[in-house]
């Protein structure tokens, strides 16, 4: 008996390095995909662009690819050049936990505060074939067929000229990495995981997604649910 627990004690000793090497890995990627998620998913001009040509079919993997690129472009320069000089800098970690969570808690405020009044909603112009007037969601409007310039003008426009946008996936992200130290590259790894995945899902699948996103309590469930993300995410911040 004594044996067997030297035995397990000596296979704990082994063993605890790895779980020390792979646990801040994981916690930094699923930290990663749980913010980015809960920046991306919500109510603008981006996803209103994704979900409109994913209602048409027109263009839709050329709108996709724009915004799974650029996002990971910009998640990259945020990481890369943010969370590396906040790395590089330990008393910049301790100023961008706190300033992290505190922008991660007011995102937290402002999506239980749309949960709460409602009001929310993300319409897109439909095919007449598709849409007809009076159906449930549609714009009483006829779409016209946008070019393949146009759209990519277009979506190019929404996701590079929005300051908002930009300072939310570069300083952000990156600030946030920049509190997992060498595990960053993971937090990388799970946000570009997390936009791609929504692009894809919300793109393609727009056709099947529509008629639930563009109901009022589909927002407000989806809201609450972002800003309980966002307070976890804040409270592992804060609490290291």
């Amino acid at each position: 008996m004594l044996q067997m627990v030297q035995n397990h004690s000596l296979y704990c000793i082994h063993l605890s390095p790895y779980r020390r090497r792979v646990t801040p890995e994981l916690l930094a990627l699923l930290s990663g995909l749980g913010l980015c998620l809960g920046l991306i998913v919500s109510i603008g001009a981006q996803n209103a662009i994704v979900l409109r040509q994913g209602l048409r079919r027109e263009h839709v993997g050329l709108v996709v690819l724009v915004c799974v690129v650029s996002d990971a472009i910009l998640q990259t320069i945020g990481v890369a050049g943010i969370a590396t000089i906040v790395t590089a800098h330990p008393w910049l970690e301790t100023l961008a936990r706190w300033a992290g969570a505190a922008f991660i808690v007011g995102f937290a405020f402002v999506s239980a505060r749309r949960a709460w009044r409602g009001g929310g909603s993300l319409e897109a112009a439909a095919d007449d074939a598709d849409a007809p007037a009076g159906a449930p969601g549609a714009v009483l409007t006829k779409p016209r067929t946008a070019t393949r310039t146009a759209t990519l003008l277009t979506i190019l426009a929404v996701t590079w000229l929005n300051p908002h946008a930009l300072v939310e996936t570069t300083v952000v992200l990156g600030s946030v990495a920049g509190t997992h130290g060498d595990a960053r590259w993971w937090f990388l790894a799970g946000g570009i995981a997390a936009s791609t995945l929504w692009f894809v899902v919300f793109g393609y699948g727009a056709r099947y997604l529509a008629p639930l996103l563009r109901t009022e309590r589909a927002w407000r469930i989806l809201d609450g649910g972002i800003a309980v993300v966002m307070v976890i995410i804040a409270a592992g911040l804060v609490l290291g």
